[in-house]
């Protein structure tokens, strides 16, 4: 990576949640990204509970059940001319009330639900395909 200066570090906690064998995924059609839900863990905030916010907040979904801890990464990249190092934590999750309609998302977030391998292809982002990877290789859990 060729960016110089300061690194910057936050750590994001989301989850991988699925409905029969059909994965949640976000498209961000003003960044042409189509994305899992995630996002900062805030101050005093839990990884667990900043994943569950954050689901509600992006997507709508909220009363997930968590099924698995699918483990973290770190994410290396550059934006905005700045390096990132951002630490991810994801779940595996389904919803606790399948009839339960979505309160309403962020604007800017389309949600879909797709089969695995639509969902895996889809993904704009590797970091988060491998976390696709690691959900269907625990399916057993669902």
């Amino acid at each position: 990576m060729s960016v110089e200066g300061p690194i910057s570090r936050y750590i994001a906690a989301g989850g991988v949640v699925v409905h029969e064998d059909r994965v949640l995924v976000l498209r961000r059609p003003s960044q042409g990204e189509m994305r899992l839900p995630k996002g900062h863990v805030e101050p005093g905030e839990g990884v667990l509970t900043a994943a569950l916010r954050e689901i509600r907040e992006e997507s709508g979904y909220g009363g997930l059940v968590l099924r698995a801890d699918l483990g973290i990464q770190v994410v290396d990249f550059e934006w905005d001319g700045r390096r990132i190092l951002r630490t991810e934590w994801y779940f595996l999750m389904t919803l606790a009330d399948p009839d339960a309609l979505p309160l309403r998302g962020e604007e800017q977030f389309k949600p879909l639900w797709l089969p695995w391998e639509e969902a895996w292809a889809a993904l704009t982002y590797s970091a988060e395909r491998e976390w696709v990877r690691r959900a269907f290789s625990m399916k057993e859990v669902l």
